[in-house]
């Protein structure tokens, strides 16, 4: 009997009462979403002693596998989804603005809407076609010990459409998301967004997940408030590098900001081989970015998309890059600067940068490299810590302090602190900083 029908003969017999329901062992293959409903608040849904498995079958249409709806106090464990990419796989465009994610996207593993008290626990999700997990407008979400791999689907130019992860989006709060393990993620790995009108993500922690394989962003934090992301660990982010979306901007970032992000705190996070961006803040401001690592090994050409280690934005017109901590951070081998910097009250210390600049950029170029930004912006790519002048909308940096940094790479002993022609750079303090030049060919010497 399909499983639908047998949730809704159980509803109607009165059985769901018991508030436990126990799937099939084996495989269940499903032609269409398993749905709970209002009737199902308290419900606990959890696999066969010997394994259950849902399954898209080859006719599958829908929203997701499992999706619940409207509902209270749902726990959901120790069930496999697949969801069957390698025969409904298609192409689809990045949502558009008008719309949730939700709303746009079929054929997801499990979409939580509108819930509150949500349990999603000892899970494995793998062949989705877009999202493994969605969880829109809820609160009182746990995710915790899942395994997904394998997940997402692309675009009209075969690139990634930010799918094939974990999204918290539209005012979801009250959320953790813990001892996740995600590999081979075409899109996002772990991540919030709301619409622009919608209310902010709140109040969430993202902690101890592993990220390995993901073509855009391992985290990303969007249109949130007061938001922890502790001790993940990162690795080979921006690859396959033939599906980053490069026709929308969307360079990879181990930690990504967008739109308004405030009182949140990036910290204890170890990320290995970006191509792109360690941590990014477009959007974030008044809180804290500490104690992250960040490493890559090997000689610039090995990241096309290479970047700053650190860089600050202004795209989301609510907030402008003010009062950001980042202390103890540890950033290696990035292709071009350690720190970029826009606005104002921030605190830059005791960060640790080893190896910058190794695109040797000099004035004009670099070894095979393009490091000439602009006339008036000359030292930019080429700085240990760069002050702008502005990033998406103009933001001269002023009233910053940085001090007892140690930044190592190609001439940084010169270059250790840049910035525009337009910053006045008596309104900032820069003291006890410590800059040696470092030739980048040395270090392939010495791992030798």
């Amino acid at each position: 009997m399909d499983i639908i029908l047998r949730i809704a003969v159980l509803a109607l017999a009165g059985v769901l009462a018991a508030k436990d329901l126990v799937l099939p062992p084996g495989t269940t293959e499903l032609d269409a979403p398993m749905v709970l409903e209002a009737a199902a608040d308290g419900l606990h849904v959890m696999g066969a002693p010997g394994g259950s498995t849902l399954k898209a079958s080859a006719k599958f249409q829908g929203e997701a596998l499992l999706v619940a709806r409207g509902i209270k106090n749902v726990t959901i464990e120790r069930v496999k989804f697949d969801g069957n990419r390698q025969l409904l796989d298609r192409r689809f465009p990045i949502a558009p603005y008008n719309k949730s994610f939700a709303e746009f996207y079929p054929l997801n593993g499990v979409l939580i809407e509108q819930c509150e008290g949500v349990i999603l626990r000892d899970l494995e999700l793998r062949n989705v076609v877009n999202f493994p997990v969605l969880v829109s407008r809820s609160k009182q979400v746990r995710l915790q010990t899942m395994r997904i791999e394998y997940s997402g689907s692309r675009d009209e130019k075969g690139r990634n459409n930010t799918t094939g992860g974990i999204l918290l989006e539209d005012g979801t709060s009250d959320f953790e998301v813990r001892f996740v393990k995600l590999r081979a993620i075409r899109g996002n790995g772990i991540w919030t967004h709301s619409r622009y009108e919608r209310p902010r993500n709140r109040d969430g922690l993202i902690q101890e997940n592993e990220v390995n394989g993901s073509a855009r962003d391992a985290i990303q934090i969007g249109h949130a408030t007061n938001v922890r992301v502790l001790q993940n660990v990162m690795a080979n982010i921006g690859y396959p590098a033939d599906l980053i979306d490069v026709e929308h901007g969307g360079i990879p970032v181990g930690i990504d900001t967008a739109g308004n992000v405030d009182n949140s705190l990036y910290a204890g996070n170890l990320m290995q081989e970006i191509n792109g961006k360690c941590i990014d803040l477009d959007g974030f401001h008044d809180g804290e970015v500490r104690a992250n690592r960040c490493f890559n090994r090997k000689p610039a050409a090995a990241y096309p998309q290479g970047h700053f280690g650190i860089v600050m934005n202004n795209t989301n017109p609510d907030m402008q890059s003010r009062n950001i901590l980042i202390e103890e951070n540890e950033i290696e081998g990035m292709k071009f600067g350690g720190i970029f910097v826009i606005g104002r009250g921030h605190v830059i210390r005791k960060n640790r940068m080893r190896y910058l600049n190794m695109a040797s950029c000099t004035e004009s170029h670099g070894k095979g490299f393009e490091c000439y930004f602009g006339e008036d912006e000359p030292d930019l790519l080429r700085s240990g810590i760069y002050l702008g002048k502005g990033a998406e909308r103009p933001d001269r940096t002023r009233d910053v302090v940085i001090e007892n940094n140690l930044i190592t790479g190609y001439k940084m002993k010169e270059r250790c602190v840049g910035h525009s022609p337009l910053v006045d750079t008596a309104t900032v303090t820069i003291q006890h900083n410590i800059c040696v030049d470092v030739d980048p060919e040395m270090r392939g010497k010495q791992a030798k």
